[in-house]
């Protein structure tokens, strides 16, 4: 319908433009001597033999001399007609010739003009859908190297090898090793596997590659598989280099997981993906690298060797890399000279290098809201509250009854995990909303923990009942509120968790009863779980119950005996709002409680 309309405008553009003489209408010399004679004839203009004609009645027509006519002026003077001369001149040619072919100039901009907005992405043309779309860097774009990467110190040395195999080939090549043709880097999201793959090319001085995995997914059957053939047919141009595949789960999912079986097109990209790795024709001196967070999802081809033959793992940042990592982000900052960034390393267990990233951001743009020339500790503490509890909403209004709650609520979690054994240290406690929540208590480790023993485990289902046990305590089992629903799922996931999955449970002893087997229906993640018994089940959930009773009790007995503490932690948290570590201890020796700093009565 488009282009019949462009067609049915340009027609009649081409119409007027070379037809709008035609409007005119020719009549013979003779009926126009005849009109003459009657007087029908107000005004002639004479050009040559061409003669316009308008009549009295302001018609006009256009007439032709047959031949030289030397009686006809003296005809026209006679009848008193009015006569103009006109004098011809020669047309220009370059007009004559644009006029003629405007139309057609005009209708090869237009269809120049819709073929460049249907041309798809990288640039190509629309019959050009199966070339790859990967992004090439030149080796002297690429200005990150492994300086610019920090916080994992194993994953740099595991790849510094691909390094000097791109710098030295021959040397690996003379006594017969070959590189790996695949790196699988693994690890949570933000922890810096993209950055640690262009630190590689950037050492090694090679064009890099890049492209994601959903970029090689098409609604066209086949257009993956001759994308990812046009990519290694480019990059072999340009050996030795690096491709970058980013979230290759999207494509290298387990084959036969699906309804489309092995016509499916992220299988058949997936299918030539594989050939090309490590088929009939070698890829000297090309590198595949991959990166995902879901290694357990992936096709078991793809992680032979001959393929990705190793998996370099970038967890997430220990202490000392969370540091180093922070000294990276801060170049650029001004900062004042009571940042530590030993403490903020301690107070950011689990952040990884994108969360650092964004406490930094969070920082600098809290300084630039009070016009501060410097950024202060004061501003991390309070983007690093904004990240892990949420932004504070001050606007919500609550009532004195429900801030009072919400106090006893905070209280009763802080003195049950300051008293029970091997629990992380109180950090900051709030009764301001922050997020969906009415109050944070705030738990910091002192150190990173790799794992959990039983103790420290039923040490947090205590604690994560503090909170309702202070309500119930306080205003009795019939006045407890739903803010504790959260607490509740957490603490019975846990307990769930330590029965089926740790063998923490004497009845059970130390056996799977929680093996999950992820698989793909309908587009949807599908978990089963073991076949169980129906007295396996009912001793599962009676020791679940167990463990919680357990700990519920426990901490019932921690609160009764600390009630002065309970009250006093509640009147320093209407009083301040928000106390931290410092506050929390004096509260616990059941000291004067000193103002916050900053604090202003």
């Amino acid at each position: 319908m488009l282009w019949s309309f462009i067609t049915i405008i340009l027609m009649s553009i081409f119409h007027n433009i070379n037809f709008q003489k035609s409007k005119i209408d020719i009549n013979h010399y003779s009926e126009f001597l005849s009109e003459v004679t009657n007087n029908e004839i107000k005004k002639v203009c004479i050009n040559g033999r061409k003669i316009e004609v308008v009549k009295k009645n302001n018609n006009r027509y256009i007439t032709f001399l047959p031949m030289y006519d030397a009686n006809l002026l003296n005809i026209l003077l006679k009848k008193k007609i009015k006569i103009v001369g006109i004098i011809s001149k020669k047309p220009n040619i370059f007009f004559t010739i644009f006029v003629s072919w405007f139309p057609m100039f005009l209708l090869i901009c237009v269809w120049i003009f819709f073929m460049k907005k249907m041309k798809l992405g990288g640039g190509k043309g629309i019959l050009s859908f199966g070339k790859s779309k990967a992004k090439m860097l030149a080796k002297n774009e690429i200005k990150i190297t492994f300086s610019d990467v920090a916080g994992c110190d194993e994953a740099k040395e595991e790849v510094s090898e691909l390094v000097e195999y791109l710098k030295e080939p021959k040397r690996f090549q003379k006594l017969g090793g070959k590189i790996p043709k695949g790196i699988l880097m693994v690890g949570p999201p933000g922890t810096g596997k993209t950055l640690l793959a262009k630190a590689i090319a950037g050492e090694a001085k090679v064009p890099f590659f890049t492209i994601s995995g959903s970029d090689f997914v098409e609604m066209f059957v086949g257009v993956g598989a001759s994308r990812v053939r046009n990519m290694f047919e480019n990059s072999r141009k340009y050996a030795p280099c690096i491709i970058f595949i980013d979230e290759i789960d999207a494509v290298g999912r387990q084959r036969g997981s699906g309804l489309g079986g092995g016509h499916d097109e992220r299988e058949q990209t997936l299918n030539q993906i594989l050939v090309e790795m490590d088929g009939f024709e070698g890829n000297e001196g090309i590198i595949l690298i991959a990166a995902t967070n879901r290694p357990d999802v992936l096709d078991p081809a793809l992680l032979r060797p001959g393929r990705f033959d190793r998996q370099v793992v970038v967890s997430l940042p220990d202490i000392r890399g969370r540091e180093e990592i922070l000294k990276l982000h801060i170049k650029k900052i001004p900062l004042s000279k009571d940042v530590k960034l030993r403490i903020l390393a301690r107070g950011t267990p689990g952040f990884s290098g994108a969360d650092l990233a964004n406490l930094v951001n969070e920082a600098a743009l809290l300084a630039a809201r009070f016009n501060n020339i410097v950024v202060s500790m004061d501003e991390f503490e309070k983007a690093k509250d904004k990240i892990t509890m949420g932004i504070e909403r001050r606007s919500l209004v609550m009532t004195d009854l429900q801030k009072e709650s919400t106090a006893y609520h905070e209280a009763g979690h802080v003195i049950i995990g300051q008293l029970v054994p091997e629990h992380d240290a109180v950090h900051k406690v709030t009764i301001i909303p922050r997020g969906r929540a009415l109050g944070v208590t705030l738990f910091l480790p002192e150190r990173d923990i790799l794992s959990y023993s039983r103790q420290k485990l039923e040490s947090k289902i205590s604690t994560l009942y503090g909170g309702r046990l202070a309500e119930e305590i306080i205003y009795g089992s019939k006045n407890i509120s739903t803010g504790s629903s959260n607490d509740i799922k957490m603490a019975t996931d846990l307990a769930r968790n330590m029965v089926t999955k740790w063998g923490f449970s004497n009845r059970l002893g130390p056996l799977l009863y929680h093996k999950e087997n992820n698989e793909i229906f309908l587009g949807k993640s599908v978990t089963k779980f073991n076949n169980l018994s129906n007295e396996t089940t009912h001793i599962i959930d009676e020791e679940i119950k167990l463990l919680i009773d357990i700990n519920y009790q426990r901490a019932r007995k921690i609160l009764e005996k600390n009630l002065d503490i309970l009250h006093a932690m509640k009147n320093a948290l209407l009083k301040y709002e928000t106390i931290d570590s410092k506050q929390i201890q004096e509260l616990m020796l059941r000291k004067l409680v000193s103002a916050p700093k900053g604090w202003k009565d």
